[in-house]
């Protein structure tokens, strides 16, 4: 090979690395102006941010700020008044809620719902079956998998129970459950610690941590802020369907603006 052959394999080499390095720093998602409006309400307006592969965002704000509502157009349960949504690069916002999740995009709610009739094995086999690019289409695969995301989520003894009995901390457990049987690259936390006690707040904790650790990026609704402080890498904070701050956690959660929207202004 002469030395101008090398040159060229070599120039190609870099050139090929460096697409690979750029594609990996790429956000996951991205939202562009996106506003929700309810006939005369104004539930979100012009939200702009970006999630980082593999970090963990905080969403947080008073009741109302309008979380819920972000979250569910970030899924599809929702569609957006304006703005876009991003996703590894490609324009989501026009796309129903079921090409969301095959495309590897899963939530759980704040209302859990689980499948009635359905034991809480049969629920998240369901998930499984769905999926990312089209779920296991292998019932006994989607079953064996099933199983081992309710070990993974602390319910595994509690497989064959019908999901309907289970108490509030377990059917949020179910919740996350049937979140990760989709097998998603993003996932969007709806207070899966709200009800829970200092001891179950603290096992959902390391939880969702061991579930950032396998490579997932995550967003979280939570209030309680000692949870959010020791989960998340950014926060994102909204009141009143306005964007009023986004940065580290220790910064934004000392910011007076921040501070006001939870507990009110100073008398």
């Amino acid at each position: 090979m002469s030395a101008e052959d090398h040159t060229i394999f070599a120039a190609r080499d870099d050139h090929e690395a460096m697409s690979h390095a750029s594609a990996e720093e790429q956000p996951i998602f991205a939202a562009r102006d996106l506003s929700k409006r309810f006939r005369g309400l104004t539930a979100l307006s012009g939200i702009n941010f970006q999630l980082k592969r593999g970090e963990v965002l905080g969403l947080i704000g008073p009741n109302g700020a309008g979380k819920t509502t972000l979250i569910s157009l970030i899924s599809g349960t929702l569609a957006p008044s304006d703005g876009e949504l991003h996703f590894e690069g490609q324009r989501i916002d026009h796309m129903p809620a079921y090409q969301r999740a095959q495309l590897g995009i899963g939530r759980t709610f704040q209302v859990m719902k689980p499948f009635p009739g359905l034991s809480a094995l049969e629920n998240v086999t369901v998930a499984a079956l769905f999926g990312t690019a089209g779920g296991e289409h292998n019932r006994k695969k989607a079953r064996e998998q099933a199983r081992e995301w309710l070990e993974f989520t602390g319910l595994g003894h509690r497989a064959d129970q019908s999901a309907e009995a289970l108490g509030g901390p377990d059917r949020k457990r179910l919740e996350l459950a049937k979140a990760l049987a989709l097998k998603p690259k993003l996932l969007l936390l709806d207070e899966v610690m709200a009800g829970l006690n200092a001891v179950e707040v603290q096992e959902v904790v390391g939880l969702i941590l061991k579930i950032r650790d396998t490579g997932v990026t995550i967003l979280v609704i939570e209030h309680v802020i000692k949870a959010i402080r020791a989960l998340a890498d950014r926060l994102l904070v909204l009141h009143h369907g306005q964007q009023i701050a986004e940065g580290n956690p220790q910064e934004v959660l000392s910011r007076p603006n921040v501070i006001e929207a939870y507990l009110g202004r100073r008398r």
